[in-house]
């Protein structure tokens, strides 16, 4: 069994580090599989597989503490989040683990992210002009969208949030519905309005439709538009057309961000259409400025059930 030390000088910044009765380090000893041993300012660790890995989250954790105010203590989260990074061979800067924690203060809840994917997926809309999160139902494409895009506007990074998706039962389907343009797209963005009135009240998402600081349209109304200082989703975006897919991207205006979410394995158009998200990957996928992440089950954070679910039917050859 390998052998390292980790110390720390300031008593204040080792007792943060290890954490109310060793929590954290209990976290990191499961997490890691090691076992760590703490002893006056110092951290011995004991590893199968070497020491570098530990101490390099060590390392980190005492950076990121550093740098936060006051005596601020580690949550599970930032624990769980650093050790399960540096486990998968990633790499990570101190600040970017604050970064990933969102406010809403409007609702008072801080979201943080579940998985290393749904961190990336934060990570990836707040580094480039567009990002796109590709994977499973219940993975939290949408919902970590919205969040951010209540985020940049609640900020004043941007002016106005935009919700768009394709209605693939559009055409004379949509036009029978009942309403106004609003009233017959609502039904295809319930997912987006779950999450706005999750983070927001009602009256408050009321309010900012009605002065158009929150816009919902059809996809196809986005053509011939330029969208400058918005922050626009596109959501289920597997039911585009490349040619959809094409005109939407070039949507982008200055100071805007656009995020993209689909699940590759729920393709709704009718054959042989392709896909406007899979040639998308194929297409743009070493374009600057554009990020791609991508889900999998392992990401799915609905009920238990639902990660079963899903792994039965690509089990049994169902991918659409």
């Amino acid at each position: 069994m390998n052998s390292g030390i980790f110390e720390v000088d300031d008593s204040s910044l080792y007792r943060r580090i290890c954490g109310y009765k060793d929590k954290n380090l209990k976290q990191i000893e499961e997490l890691m599989k090691v076992n760590l041993i703490p002893r006056g300012n110092t951290i011995i660790v004991k590893s199968q597989e070497g020491d570098a890995r530990v101490l390099e989250a060590l390392h980190l954790i005492s950076d990121y503490l550093s740098n936060k105010e006051g005596n601020s203590e580690l949550d599970e989260f930032e624990v769980r989040y650093i050790a399960s990074v540096i486990n998968s061979g990633k790499k990570i800067r101190p600040e970017d683990v604050g970064r990933l924690k969102i406010y809403i203060p409007d609702s008072g809840r801080t979201i943080v992210p579940r998985t290393i994917n749904q961190a990336a997926y934060i990570t990836a809309i707040n580094r480039s002009p567009i990002t796109l999160g590709i994977g499973p139902a219940g993975t939290g494409k949408t919902y970590l969208a919205v969040v951010m895009a209540i985020h940049y506007f609640l900020k004043g990074k941007v002016e106005r949030i935009v919700l768009t998706r394709p209605a693939v039962e559009a055409g004379e389907n949509l036009g029978f519905l009942p309403g106004d343009l609003t009233q017959k797209i609502n039904p295809y963005l319930r997912p987006l309005y779950d999450a706005l009135f999750e983070l927001l009240t009602i009256d408050r998402v009321t309010s900012l439709i009605e002065k158009g600081y929150i816009e919902i349209a059809p996809l196809a109304y986005m053509r011939g538009r330029t969208l400058n200082n918005a922050y626009i989703i596109l959501d289920e975006a597997q039911n585009t057309t490349t040619t959809q897919m094409k005109m939407f991207l070039t949507r982008l205006g200055y100071n805007s961000r656009i995020v993209i979410s689909g699940d590759v394995t729920q393709i709704d158009l009718a054959k042989p259409v392709e896909s406007g998200l899979i040639e998308c990957q194929k297409i743009l996928n070493n374009v600057d400025g554009m990020e791609f992440v991508n889900f999998t089950r392992d990401d799915i954070s609905r009920h238990p059930v639902v990660e079963k679910i899903v792994a039965a039917y690509e089990t049994a050859g169902y991918t659409d």
